[in-house]
Protein backbone atom coordinates (compact mmCIF):
# COMPACT_ATOMS: atom_id res chain seq x y z
CA UNK A 1 0.00 0.00 0.00
CA UNK A 2 1.23 3.57 -0.67
CA UNK A 3 2.78 5.31 2.33
CA UNK A 4 3.56 8.91 3.33
CA UNK A 5 6.82 10.20 1.86
CA UNK A 6 9.79 9.99 4.21
CA UNK A 7 12.05 13.03 4.80
CA UNK A 8 14.72 11.22 2.79
CA UNK A 9 12.32 10.71 -0.13
CA UNK A 10 11.27 14.38 -0.08
CA UNK A 11 14.92 15.43 -0.03
CA UNK A 12 15.49 13.31 -3.13
CA UNK A 13 12.51 14.91 -4.89
CA UNK A 14 13.80 18.38 -3.99
CA UNK A 15 17.17 17.53 -5.56
CA UNK A 16 15.43 16.29 -8.71
CA UNK A 17 13.05 19.23 -9.22
CA UNK A 18 14.71 22.07 -7.30
CA UNK A 19 13.76 23.65 -3.95
CA UNK A 20 11.35 26.17 -5.51
CA UNK A 21 9.12 23.33 -6.73
CA UNK A 22 8.87 21.27 -3.53
CA UNK A 23 7.19 23.01 -0.59
CA UNK A 24 6.54 21.72 2.91
CA UNK A 25 6.04 22.89 6.48
CA UNK A 26 3.08 23.83 8.72
CA UNK A 27 1.99 26.83 6.65
CA UNK A 28 1.99 24.81 3.43
CA UNK A 29 0.13 21.95 5.10
CA UNK A 30 -2.57 24.34 6.27
CA UNK A 31 -2.83 26.32 3.01
CA UNK A 32 -3.54 23.26 0.89
CA UNK A 33 -5.54 21.11 3.32
CA UNK A 34 -8.85 21.37 1.40
CA UNK A 35 -10.60 22.74 -1.63
CA UNK A 36 -13.87 24.73 -1.52
CA UNK A 37 -15.65 21.79 0.14
CA UNK A 38 -15.40 22.90 3.77
CA UNK A 39 -16.38 19.67 5.53
CA UNK A 40 -13.17 17.76 4.87
CA UNK A 41 -9.51 18.65 5.35
CA UNK A 42 -6.19 16.81 5.60
CA UNK A 43 -2.81 18.44 6.08
CA UNK A 44 -0.58 17.94 3.07
CA UNK A 45 2.79 16.24 3.63
CA UNK A 46 4.24 18.37 0.85
CA UNK A 47 3.18 20.39 -2.19
CA UNK A 48 4.91 20.04 -5.55
CA UNK A 49 4.68 22.75 -8.23
CA UNK A 50 5.64 21.24 -11.60
CA UNK A 51 6.09 23.54 -14.57
CA UNK A 52 6.64 21.11 -17.44
CA UNK A 53 5.67 17.65 -18.62
CA UNK A 54 9.21 16.59 -17.75
CA UNK A 55 8.63 17.67 -14.16
CA UNK A 56 5.52 15.49 -14.04
CA UNK A 57 7.38 12.49 -15.40
CA UNK A 58 10.12 12.97 -12.79
CA UNK A 59 7.52 13.29 -10.05
CA UNK A 60 5.63 10.15 -11.07
CA UNK A 61 8.79 8.08 -11.34
CA UNK A 62 9.76 9.28 -7.86
CA UNK A 63 6.31 8.34 -6.56
CA UNK A 64 6.75 4.86 -8.09
CA UNK A 65 10.12 4.35 -6.40
CA UNK A 66 8.80 5.44 -3.01
CA UNK A 67 5.19 4.16 -3.33
CA UNK A 68 3.68 7.60 -2.66
CA UNK A 69 0.16 8.79 -3.54
CA UNK A 70 -0.40 12.02 -5.46
CA UNK A 71 -3.38 14.39 -5.16
CA UNK A 72 -3.78 16.71 -8.18
CA UNK A 73 -4.95 20.24 -7.43
CA UNK A 74 -5.84 23.13 -9.70
CA UNK A 75 -7.14 26.40 -8.28
CA UNK A 76 -8.87 24.69 -5.35
CA UNK A 77 -12.34 25.85 -6.42
CA UNK A 78 -13.74 22.31 -6.47
CA UNK A 79 -16.85 21.78 -4.37
CA UNK A 80 -16.81 18.06 -3.53
CA UNK A 81 -13.43 17.55 -1.84
CA UNK A 82 -11.66 16.21 -4.92
CA UNK A 83 -8.48 18.21 -4.21
CA UNK A 84 -8.44 17.50 -0.48
CA UNK A 85 -5.15 15.66 0.16
CA UNK A 86 -5.36 11.94 0.73
CA UNK A 87 -3.94 11.09 4.19
CA UNK A 88 -0.58 9.91 2.84
CA UNK A 89 -0.38 11.96 -0.37
CA UNK A 90 1.72 14.71 -1.87
CA UNK A 91 -0.32 17.53 -3.44
CA UNK A 92 0.54 18.29 -7.06
CA UNK A 93 -0.26 21.94 -7.73
CA UNK A 94 -0.74 22.92 -11.37
CA UNK A 95 -0.59 26.70 -10.93
CA UNK A 96 2.94 26.77 -12.38
CA UNK A 97 1.77 25.03 -15.58
CA UNK A 98 -0.02 28.03 -17.06
CA UNK A 99 1.32 28.36 -20.59
CA UNK A 100 -0.72 28.43 -23.77
CA UNK A 101 1.61 26.29 -25.88
CA UNK A 102 -0.12 26.61 -29.25
CA UNK A 103 -2.83 28.95 -30.50
CA UNK A 104 -4.23 28.13 -33.94
CA UNK A 105 -7.16 30.40 -34.82
CA UNK A 106 -7.46 28.98 -38.32
CA UNK A 107 -7.92 25.49 -36.90
CA UNK A 108 -10.05 26.62 -33.98
CA UNK A 109 -7.88 25.10 -31.27
CA UNK A 110 -5.38 25.82 -28.53
CA UNK A 111 -2.91 23.56 -26.75
CA UNK A 112 -2.71 24.52 -23.08
CA UNK A 113 -1.15 23.40 -19.85
CA UNK A 114 -3.54 22.45 -17.04
CA UNK A 115 -2.90 25.56 -14.95
CA UNK A 116 -4.28 28.00 -17.54
CA UNK A 117 -7.21 29.89 -16.01
CA UNK A 118 -10.46 29.39 -17.89
CA UNK A 119 -11.30 33.09 -18.28
CA UNK A 120 -7.73 33.99 -19.23
CA UNK A 121 -7.87 31.72 -22.27
CA UNK A 122 -11.22 33.20 -23.30
CA UNK A 123 -9.84 36.74 -22.92
CA UNK A 124 -6.78 35.82 -24.99
CA UNK A 125 -8.84 34.64 -27.96
CA UNK A 126 -11.52 37.34 -27.74
CA UNK A 127 -9.65 39.74 -30.11
CA UNK A 128 -9.55 36.91 -32.65
CA UNK A 129 -13.33 36.65 -32.65
CA UNK A 130 -13.18 33.30 -30.85
CA UNK A 131 -14.28 31.95 -27.49
CA UNK A 132 -13.65 28.98 -25.23
CA UNK A 133 -17.30 28.18 -24.59
CA UNK A 134 -17.30 26.35 -21.21
CA UNK A 135 -17.82 28.98 -18.52
CA UNK A 136 -18.11 27.62 -14.97
CA UNK A 137 -19.28 30.22 -12.46
CA UNK A 138 -15.74 30.21 -11.02
CA UNK A 139 -14.20 30.79 -14.47
CA UNK A 140 -12.24 33.86 -13.35
CA UNK A 141 -10.25 31.57 -11.03
CA UNK A 142 -10.68 27.91 -12.01
CA UNK A 143 -8.16 26.20 -14.27
CA UNK A 144 -8.65 24.09 -17.36
CA UNK A 145 -7.07 21.06 -15.70
CA UNK A 146 -9.72 21.18 -13.00
CA UNK A 147 -12.46 21.81 -15.57
CA UNK A 148 -11.40 18.66 -17.43
CA UNK A 149 -11.03 16.62 -14.24
CA UNK A 150 -14.61 17.43 -13.21
CA UNK A 151 -16.10 17.77 -16.72
CA UNK A 152 -17.27 21.21 -15.62
CA UNK A 153 -20.46 22.75 -16.90
CA UNK A 154 -21.58 26.33 -16.47
CA UNK A 155 -24.41 28.70 -17.40
CA UNK A 156 -23.95 28.17 -21.15
CA UNK A 157 -23.89 24.37 -21.00
CA UNK A 158 -27.50 24.15 -22.14
CA UNK A 159 -26.67 25.10 -25.73
CA UNK A 160 -22.90 24.76 -25.97
CA UNK A 161 -22.25 21.60 -23.97
CA UNK A 162 -20.04 20.42 -21.11
CA UNK A 163 -16.25 20.64 -21.06
CA UNK A 164 -15.96 17.19 -22.68
CA UNK A 165 -17.47 18.60 -25.88
CA UNK A 166 -14.61 21.11 -26.08
CA UNK A 167 -11.60 18.88 -25.42
CA UNK A 168 -10.05 17.38 -28.54
CA UNK A 169 -6.95 15.68 -27.18
CA UNK A 170 -4.92 15.22 -24.01
CA UNK A 171 -1.39 14.26 -23.09
CA UNK A 172 -1.54 12.28 -19.84
CA UNK A 173 1.24 11.15 -17.52
CA UNK A 174 0.44 7.81 -15.88
CA UNK A 175 1.40 6.75 -12.38
CA UNK A 176 4.68 5.16 -13.53
CA UNK A 177 5.77 8.23 -15.49
CA UNK A 178 4.79 6.90 -18.92
CA UNK A 179 2.97 9.25 -21.30
CA UNK A 180 -0.16 8.43 -23.28
CA UNK A 181 -1.86 10.51 -25.96
CA UNK A 182 -5.65 10.54 -25.92
CA UNK A 183 -7.96 11.82 -28.65
CA UNK A 184 -6.76 13.76 -31.68
CA UNK A 185 -6.57 17.49 -32.55
CA UNK A 186 -8.97 16.91 -35.43
CA UNK A 187 -11.58 15.65 -32.98
CA UNK A 188 -11.83 12.47 -35.09
CA UNK A 189 -10.42 9.85 -32.75
CA UNK A 190 -10.30 6.15 -33.63
CA UNK A 191 -11.07 3.23 -31.34
CA UNK A 192 -12.50 3.49 -27.84
CA UNK A 193 -13.19 6.98 -26.52
CA UNK A 194 -10.52 6.99 -23.82
CA UNK A 195 -10.46 10.78 -23.84
CA UNK A 196 -14.11 10.68 -22.80
CA UNK A 197 -13.24 8.29 -19.97
CA UNK A 198 -10.43 10.56 -18.79
CA UNK A 199 -12.54 13.73 -18.88
CA UNK A 200 -14.50 13.84 -15.65
CA UNK A 201 -12.36 11.19 -13.92
CA UNK A 202 -11.57 13.59 -11.04
CA UNK A 203 -7.80 13.16 -11.20
CA UNK A 204 -7.93 9.42 -10.56
CA UNK A 205 -6.56 8.07 -13.86
CA UNK A 206 -3.41 10.09 -14.46
CA UNK A 207 -2.07 13.62 -14.61
CA UNK A 208 -3.07 15.97 -17.40
CA UNK A 209 0.08 17.52 -18.87
CA UNK A 210 -1.40 19.22 -21.95
CA UNK A 211 -4.87 19.56 -23.44
CA UNK A 212 -5.96 20.50 -26.94
CA UNK A 213 -9.20 22.44 -26.61
CA UNK A 214 -11.74 23.63 -29.14
CA UNK A 215 -12.20 27.35 -29.88
CA UNK A 216 -15.40 28.47 -31.59
CA UNK A 217 -16.55 31.78 -33.15
CA UNK A 218 -17.98 34.26 -30.69
CA UNK A 219 -21.71 34.81 -31.17
CA UNK A 220 -22.54 37.72 -33.46
CA UNK A 221 -25.44 38.79 -31.28
CA UNK A 222 -26.57 38.37 -27.67
CA UNK A 223 -29.92 39.03 -26.04
CA UNK A 224 -29.95 38.88 -22.24
CA UNK A 225 -33.17 38.97 -20.22
CA UNK A 226 -33.90 38.96 -16.49
CA UNK A 227 -37.47 37.91 -15.68
CA UNK A 228 -39.01 38.23 -12.20
CA UNK A 229 -41.68 35.84 -10.95
CA UNK A 230 -44.08 36.08 -8.00
CA UNK A 231 -43.45 32.49 -6.85
CA UNK A 232 -40.69 29.90 -7.17
CA UNK A 233 -43.15 27.47 -8.76
CA UNK A 234 -44.11 30.03 -11.41
CA UNK A 235 -40.46 30.52 -12.33
CA UNK A 236 -39.87 26.77 -12.48
CA UNK A 237 -42.93 26.32 -14.68
CA UNK A 238 -41.62 29.15 -16.85
CA UNK A 239 -38.50 27.08 -17.50
CA UNK A 240 -40.64 24.26 -18.88
CA UNK A 241 -42.59 26.68 -21.05
CA UNK A 242 -39.36 28.05 -22.58
CA UNK A 243 -37.83 24.62 -23.21
CA UNK A 244 -41.00 23.42 -24.96
CA UNK A 245 -41.45 26.65 -26.87
CA UNK A 246 -39.21 26.02 -29.85
CA UNK A 247 -36.05 27.94 -28.87
CA UNK A 248 -32.85 26.77 -27.21
CA UNK A 249 -31.37 29.53 -25.05
CA UNK A 250 -27.61 29.68 -24.63
CA UNK A 251 -28.27 30.02 -20.89
CA UNK A 252 -31.32 29.51 -18.71
CA UNK A 253 -30.49 30.15 -15.04
CA UNK A 254 -32.61 30.54 -11.93
CA UNK A 255 -32.09 32.19 -8.52
CA UNK A 256 -34.49 32.53 -5.60
CA UNK A 257 -35.37 35.47 -3.34
CA UNK A 258 -32.56 34.77 -0.85
CA UNK A 259 -30.03 35.14 -3.64
CA UNK A 260 -31.72 38.30 -4.94
CA UNK A 261 -31.56 39.93 -1.51
CA UNK A 262 -27.94 38.89 -0.94
CA UNK A 263 -26.76 40.16 -4.34
CA UNK A 264 -28.62 43.44 -3.90
CA UNK A 265 -27.17 43.97 -0.42
CA UNK A 266 -23.66 43.24 -1.68
CA UNK A 267 -23.65 44.87 -5.13
CA UNK A 268 -26.77 47.08 -5.48
CA UNK A 269 -27.33 45.66 -8.95
CA UNK A 270 -30.89 46.97 -9.30
CA UNK A 271 -32.56 43.56 -9.08
CA UNK A 272 -36.28 43.45 -8.19
CA UNK A 273 -36.23 42.62 -4.47
CA UNK A 274 -39.92 41.77 -4.45
CA UNK A 275 -39.39 38.80 -6.78
CA UNK A 276 -39.67 35.29 -5.33
CA UNK A 277 -37.40 34.03 -8.11
CA UNK A 278 -35.59 35.28 -11.20
CA UNK A 279 -34.85 33.62 -14.51
CA UNK A 280 -31.77 34.80 -16.39
CA UNK A 281 -32.06 33.90 -20.06
CA UNK A 282 -29.50 34.53 -22.76
CA UNK A 283 -29.97 33.99 -26.50
CA UNK A 284 -27.08 33.97 -28.94
CA UNK A 285 -26.54 33.53 -32.67
CA UNK A 286 -26.83 35.69 -35.77
CA UNK A 287 -28.74 38.98 -35.44
CA UNK A 288 -31.82 37.72 -37.38
CA UNK A 289 -31.94 34.50 -35.35
CA UNK A 290 -31.66 36.31 -32.05
CA UNK A 291 -34.25 38.93 -32.99
CA UNK A 292 -36.80 36.27 -33.92
CA UNK A 293 -36.15 34.23 -30.78
CA UNK A 294 -36.30 37.35 -28.57
CA UNK A 295 -39.86 38.08 -29.72
CA UNK A 296 -40.90 34.50 -29.02
CA UNK A 297 -39.18 34.52 -25.62
CA UNK A 298 -40.91 37.74 -24.53
CA UNK A 299 -44.29 36.21 -25.35
CA UNK A 300 -43.47 33.07 -23.35
CA UNK A 301 -42.36 35.07 -20.30
CA UNK A 302 -45.51 37.21 -20.29
CA UNK A 303 -47.67 34.10 -20.57
CA UNK A 304 -45.75 32.51 -17.68
CA UNK A 305 -46.51 35.51 -15.45
CA UNK A 306 -43.13 37.24 -15.43
CA UNK A 307 -43.19 40.86 -14.24
CA UNK A 308 -41.02 42.85 -14.66
CA UNK A 309 -38.91 41.67 -17.58
CA UNK A 310 -35.59 43.51 -17.98
CA UNK A 311 -33.66 43.41 -21.27
CA UNK A 312 -29.99 44.37 -21.43
CA UNK A 313 -29.54 47.17 -23.96
CA UNK A 314 -25.72 47.25 -23.92
CA UNK A 315 -22.74 45.20 -22.60
CA UNK A 316 -22.70 47.06 -19.29
CA UNK A 317 -26.36 46.27 -18.69
CA UNK A 318 -25.71 42.63 -19.64
CA UNK A 319 -22.94 42.41 -17.03
CA UNK A 320 -25.27 43.91 -14.43
CA UNK A 321 -27.97 41.33 -15.13
CA UNK A 322 -25.42 38.52 -14.94
CA UNK A 323 -24.44 39.66 -11.44
CA UNK A 324 -27.55 37.87 -10.17
CA UNK A 325 -25.97 34.58 -11.24
CA UNK A 326 -22.21 35.05 -11.34
CA UNK A 327 -21.94 36.69 -7.90
CA UNK A 328 -24.67 34.72 -6.16
CA UNK A 329 -22.46 32.34 -4.18
CA UNK A 330 -20.09 35.11 -3.12
CA UNK A 331 -22.99 37.28 -1.98
CA UNK A 332 -24.50 34.40 0.03
CA UNK A 333 -21.23 34.24 1.94
CA UNK A 334 -22.40 37.35 3.80
CA UNK A 335 -25.29 35.40 5.33
CA UNK A 336 -23.46 32.59 7.12
CA UNK A 337 -19.88 31.59 8.01
CA UNK A 338 -19.95 28.54 5.72
CA UNK A 339 -21.89 27.03 2.84
CA UNK A 340 -22.14 23.76 0.98
CA UNK A 341 -23.27 23.82 -2.65
CA UNK A 342 -25.05 20.65 -3.75
CA UNK A 343 -25.01 19.38 -7.31
CA UNK A 344 -27.77 16.89 -8.08
CA UNK A 345 -29.52 16.65 -11.43
CA UNK A 346 -33.17 16.04 -12.33
CA UNK A 347 -35.27 16.40 -15.46
CA UNK A 348 -36.18 20.08 -15.93
CA UNK A 349 -39.87 19.18 -16.09
CA UNK A 350 -39.66 18.17 -12.41
CA UNK A 351 -38.24 21.47 -11.19
CA UNK A 352 -41.40 22.74 -9.45
CA UNK A 353 -41.71 19.61 -7.32
CA UNK A 354 -37.96 19.38 -6.66
CA UNK A 355 -37.69 22.94 -5.38
CA UNK A 356 -40.60 22.42 -3.02
CA UNK A 357 -38.99 19.25 -1.69
CA UNK A 358 -35.65 21.01 -1.19
CA UNK A 359 -37.39 23.67 0.85
CA UNK A 360 -39.01 20.94 2.96
CA UNK A 361 -35.62 19.28 3.52
CA UNK A 362 -34.23 22.58 4.76
CA UNK A 363 -37.13 23.04 7.17
CA UNK A 364 -36.82 19.48 8.49
CA UNK A 365 -33.19 20.10 9.46
CA UNK A 366 -33.62 23.72 10.55
CA UNK A 367 -31.33 24.94 7.76
CA UNK A 368 -31.49 27.88 5.37
CA UNK A 369 -31.15 26.73 1.76
CA UNK A 370 -30.85 29.17 -1.13
CA UNK A 371 -31.19 28.10 -4.76
CA UNK A 372 -29.05 29.18 -7.69
CA UNK A 373 -28.76 26.73 -10.56
CA UNK A 374 -28.69 25.78 -14.22
CA UNK A 375 -32.44 25.46 -14.72
CA UNK A 376 -32.29 24.61 -18.41
CA UNK A 377 -30.55 21.26 -17.87
CA UNK A 378 -31.92 20.52 -14.40
CA UNK A 379 -28.54 20.84 -12.65
CA UNK A 380 -29.57 21.90 -9.13
CA UNK A 381 -27.23 23.87 -6.87
CA UNK A 382 -28.96 24.25 -3.49
CA UNK A 383 -26.70 26.34 -1.24
CA UNK A 384 -26.91 25.21 2.39
CA UNK A 385 -25.92 28.01 4.79
CA UNK A 386 -24.56 27.13 8.25
CA UNK A 387 -21.87 27.58 10.91
CA UNK A 388 -19.10 25.00 10.48
CA UNK A 389 -17.97 25.57 14.08
CA UNK A 390 -21.19 23.97 15.35
CA UNK A 391 -20.86 20.13 15.17
CA UNK A 392 -24.62 19.68 15.41
CA UNK A 393 -25.17 21.97 12.43
CA UNK A 394 -22.46 20.17 10.46
CA UNK A 395 -24.21 16.82 11.00
CA UNK A 396 -27.50 18.38 9.90
CA UNK A 397 -25.85 19.78 6.76
CA UNK A 398 -24.36 16.41 5.85
CA UNK A 399 -27.71 14.68 6.26
CA UNK A 400 -29.53 17.39 4.31
CA UNK A 401 -27.05 16.94 1.47
CA UNK A 402 -27.71 13.19 1.39
CA UNK A 403 -31.45 13.84 1.52
CA UNK A 404 -31.21 16.14 -1.51
CA UNK A 405 -29.22 13.53 -3.43
CA UNK A 406 -31.71 10.81 -2.45
CA UNK A 407 -34.46 13.05 -3.77
CA UNK A 408 -32.67 13.53 -7.09
CA UNK A 409 -32.15 9.79 -7.52
CA UNK A 410 -35.74 9.03 -6.51
CA UNK A 411 -36.87 11.45 -9.24
CA UNK A 412 -34.79 9.62 -11.85
CA UNK A 413 -31.81 12.00 -11.67
CA UNK A 414 -28.13 11.69 -10.79
CA UNK A 415 -25.66 12.49 -8.02
CA UNK A 416 -23.70 15.16 -9.83
CA UNK A 417 -23.84 17.37 -12.87
CA UNK A 418 -20.39 18.98 -12.72
CA UNK A 419 -18.96 19.08 -9.19
CA UNK A 420 -17.97 15.42 -9.13
CA UNK A 421 -18.19 12.73 -6.47
CA UNK A 422 -14.94 13.62 -4.67
CA UNK A 423 -15.17 12.85 -0.97
CA UNK A 424 -18.61 14.31 -0.47
CA UNK A 425 -20.79 11.85 -2.37
CA UNK A 426 -18.98 8.53 -2.02
CA UNK A 427 -21.51 7.34 0.57
CA UNK A 428 -24.29 7.73 -1.98
CA UNK A 429 -22.61 5.77 -4.79
CA UNK A 430 -24.12 2.50 -3.61
CA UNK A 431 -27.59 3.97 -4.08
CA UNK A 432 -26.85 5.15 -7.62
CA UNK A 433 -25.02 2.01 -8.85
CA UNK A 434 -25.40 -1.66 -8.04
CA UNK A 435 -22.42 -3.81 -7.07
CA UNK A 436 -21.73 -4.98 -10.63
CA UNK A 437 -21.68 -1.43 -12.02
CA UNK A 438 -19.34 -0.27 -9.26
CA UNK A 439 -17.06 -3.26 -9.87
CA UNK A 440 -16.83 -2.41 -13.58
CA UNK A 441 -15.95 1.21 -12.80
CA UNK A 442 -13.29 0.16 -10.30
CA UNK A 443 -11.84 -2.26 -12.86
CA UNK A 444 -11.52 0.59 -15.37
CA UNK A 445 -9.81 2.72 -12.75
CA UNK A 446 -7.33 -0.01 -11.86
CA UNK A 447 -6.55 -0.59 -15.53
CA UNK A 448 -5.30 3.00 -15.69
CA UNK A 449 -3.74 3.14 -12.23
CA UNK A 450 -2.92 -0.35 -10.88
CA UNK A 451 -0.60 1.28 -8.36
CA UNK A 452 -3.46 3.11 -6.67
CA UNK A 453 -1.51 6.36 -6.42
CA UNK A 454 -3.75 8.88 -8.15
CA UNK A 455 -6.26 10.54 -5.82
CA UNK A 456 -6.97 7.11 -4.32
CA UNK A 457 -9.80 8.05 -1.94
CA UNK A 458 -11.86 10.10 -4.39
CA UNK A 459 -14.76 9.34 -6.73
CA UNK A 460 -14.48 5.53 -6.53
CA UNK A 461 -12.35 4.53 -3.53
CA UNK A 462 -9.59 2.32 -4.94
CA UNK A 463 -7.72 1.24 -1.83
CA UNK A 464 -9.96 -1.72 -0.93
CA UNK A 465 -9.56 -3.04 -4.49
CA UNK A 466 -5.79 -2.94 -4.26
CA UNK A 467 -5.65 -5.60 -1.58
CA UNK A 468 -6.45 -8.23 -4.20
CA UNK A 469 -4.15 -6.84 -6.91
CA UNK A 470 -0.72 -8.33 -7.73
CA UNK A 471 2.05 -6.01 -6.65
Amino acid sequence: MPTPPSPKALAELTRCLGPAKVLSGPAIARAYDRDAYVLASTKAHAVVRPETTGDLVTLCRWATRHDVCLTPRGAGTGLSGGATPSPDAVVVLTSGMRRVLTLSPQDGLAVVQPGVVNAHLDAMVRPLGLTFAPDPSSQSTCTLGGNIAENAGGPHTLKHGMTVQHVLAARVVRGDGSIVELGHPTGLDHGLDLLGVFTGSEGTLGFLAEATVRLVPRPQALHTVLAAFPTVRAAAEGVGRILKGGILPAALEMVDSQVVAAVEDAFAAGLPREAAALLLIELDGTPPEVAAEACLLEKMLVEAGADPVQVAQDPAARERLWLARKKAVAALGRLAPAQIIQDGVIRPSLLPEALERIAAIGRSHGLAIANVFHAGDGNLHPVVLFDAADPERVRAVEQAGLDILDMCMAMGGTLTGEHGIGLEKRAALGKMFDADALAWQKAVRLAWDPWGRWNPDKALPVRPCLEDQPR
